[in-house]
């Protein structure tokens, strides 16, 4: 290279400042650095017996999610309702014939490998720290009947299905499909602010554009926090489990072993930023989807089959007949012998936090989704990403969950444990329970790495006005910024600080979400293959 040619290069800072969008990448970075450093300063100590604890930012935290919970819960639960419609609606209907690319585009990727991509989005560091933890919760304490019996344990399952299901991708259909029209039909940038350009105009580019732009980096950061959190809480628990590590004597050993956990983790996710490991980030990928399998066959194999094989087709059966039902319950009127006997505590501490988690994600899992689905019909989109991975998600509950409520009605002690630590309590009743350990405990490890990796990607992406490539200095950035997240909340207040969290900042996102429906609607309404379809059916019925 010549002097002269590197004279012209441009510097790091200059690439930097040339790849960021300004009014992106500076106020949601004021947001996120503020809520650490309030998070981190605003403690105050615990109280002594008898005494009650000052205000500080847990407090807060715990206020604002109560007023949410208790007066917008009907709101969470009436908007993703009308997710699912939208969705559903959208793929059966004659839109569903457009192309999310040119006419003569063809899918990038076969039927087999989208589809495994898809489970692949759907599958985290969630669906392995709740798929035992939550029927077994449910299970002690359920929405409808009374704990620890039958009723309780088919409510159980019910629930998690009703949680994990059509409910959590009809939300990402709405981002991920709004987006793959605008990216590969329309060509626009990979932007959230582009959904809404069919209803705003050229107002996109403007203060509006930013505020949608900016709301969606939040959003996707809180919601990525909250599951590096998640991870964090149950790689130690798998750690404890294998003897690696011993139980923390109090709160502030437990607290100081995840921050252990997840900066080591995160410093992991960091160098495969800077280094650029591509190939390495998809191999670990792939062999997320490994591991979860052979966790899932042993789990099977070794555990209650029949019991399994009931279960899941049971609760499928259950899960569609009360779907209505479930999807529109507020509340309103408790059964007094669950465990949840006044009106909305259910809805309040399990419904809100998953619809409000969903929707924190639906920024990165719409992006992710619309990337990867060039070429295919809307029709195909909405069935394909509504159907395939809600099966997936009741197949694993049905062994993982199934296998946990089998162990619990038996007698089993594995009641009452924290939420970590359910999986691997679970695992200890079945054989070469040392093997599975090891095995759970490295598949949340690579979920954990790619889940930061990923989400400062689609994080910079949004944060850079669309650009596919950002620079590896900002991905640092929005890395380390998860991370650091993810402690704050932990110390703040645990697993209720990253639920509250969730909730909080989905409240916004929702709103855009709702008129990235209409604009959607739109859009769709008005392309040239369903207008020119149109056409010939309204001249016939004038002749």
């Amino acid at each position: 290279m010549s002097s002269t040619d590197t004279e012209h290069r441009p510097s790091i800072i200059a690439r930097v400042r040339e790849s960021i969008a300004p009014r992106v990448f500076y106020p949601a970075s004021a947001i996120i650095l503020a809520f650490v450093l309030v998070g981190t300063i605003w403690q105050t100590p615990d109280p002594a017996e008898g005494e009650e604890k000052q205000t500080d930012f847990s407090v807060i935290l715990n206020n604002v999610n109560e007023w949410i919970t208790q007066n917008l819960g009907w709101y969470y639960i009436f908007v993703v309702f009308a997710f699912v419609l939208f969705a559903a609606g959208i793929g059966v209907s004659r839109l569903g014939r457009i192309r999310l690319g040119p006419d003569d585009s063809k899918p990038e990727f076969s039927r087999t490998s989208w589809f495994a991509m898809l489970f692949s989005a759907g599958m985290g560091i969630g669906l392995v720290f709740w798929g035992a933890a939550e029927p077994l919760a449910h299970y002690a304490t359920p929405p409808y009947a009374s704990p620890e019996t039958e009723a309780a344990a088919r409510d159980a399952m019910h629930a998690s299905f009703m949680h994990w299901g059509v409910h959590a991708w009809a939300i990402y259909i709405v981002v991920g499909l709004a987006l793959a029209f605008a990216v590969h039909r329309r060509g626009r940038p990979l932007s959230l602010r582009w959904t809404l350009e069919p209803l705003l105009g050229e107002r996109v580019r403007g203060v509006l554009g930013d505020v949608i732009d900016v709301t969606a980096v939040v959003a996707t950061l809180f919601g990525v926090a909250t599951s590096l959190g998640l991870g964090a809480q149950q790689i130690n628990a798998g750690l404890e489990a294998l003897n690696i590590v011993g139980a923390p004597a109090d709160a502030t050993q437990t607290n100081a072993a995840q921050i252990i956990t997840i900066l080591v983790i995160t410093g992991i996710a960091i160098w495969s930023v800077i280094t650029g490991v591509k190939k390495g980030i998809k191999w670990l990928s792939n062999i997320n989807m490994v591991l979860a399998a052979v966790l899932l066959v042993f789990v099977f194999v070794f555990g209650p089959t029949l019991f399994q094989l009931r279960e899941l087709f049971t609760s499928i059966g259950y899960y569609f007949q009360n779907i209505l039902q479930t999807s529109l319950d507020a509340g309103a009127y408790p059964a007094a012998e669950s465990g949840y006997p006044n009106a909305g505590g259910f809805q309040a501490a399990w419904t809100a936090f998953y619809w409000g988690w969903w929707i924190s994600w639906a920024p990165f899992v719409g992006v992710f989704i619309a990337r990867i689905s060039r070429g295919r019909t809307v029709r195909e989109f909405c069935l394909g990403v509504l159907l395939v991975p809600t099966a997936i998600s009741f197949v694993w509950f049905a062994v993982m969950g199934g296998t946990a409520l089998h162990q619990a009605m038996g007698g089993a002690d594995i009641l009452g444990l924290s939420e970590a630590a359910a999986l691997f309590s679970m695992l200890e009743g079945l054989p070469v329970t040392p093997l599975l350990a090891g095995l759970a405990t490295l598949l949340v490890v690579t979920f954990f790495v790619t889940s930061s990796d990923s989400g400062s990607l689609v994080i910079d992406t949004l944060s850079s006005g669309g650009n596919l490539e950002p620079p590896k200095p900002t991905r640092v950035f929005w890395a380390s910024a998860e991370g650091a997240v993810a402690i704050t909340l932990l110390i703040v207040g645990g697993i209720g600080a990253l639920q509250t969290v969730s909730i909080v900042t989905a409240l916004p996102f929702s709103i855009i979400m709702i008129a990235i429906c209409v604009a959607t609607v739109k859009a769709l309404s008005a392309d040239p293959t369903v207008r020119l379809r149109r056409t010939p059916k309204k001249a016939e019925a004038k002749q």
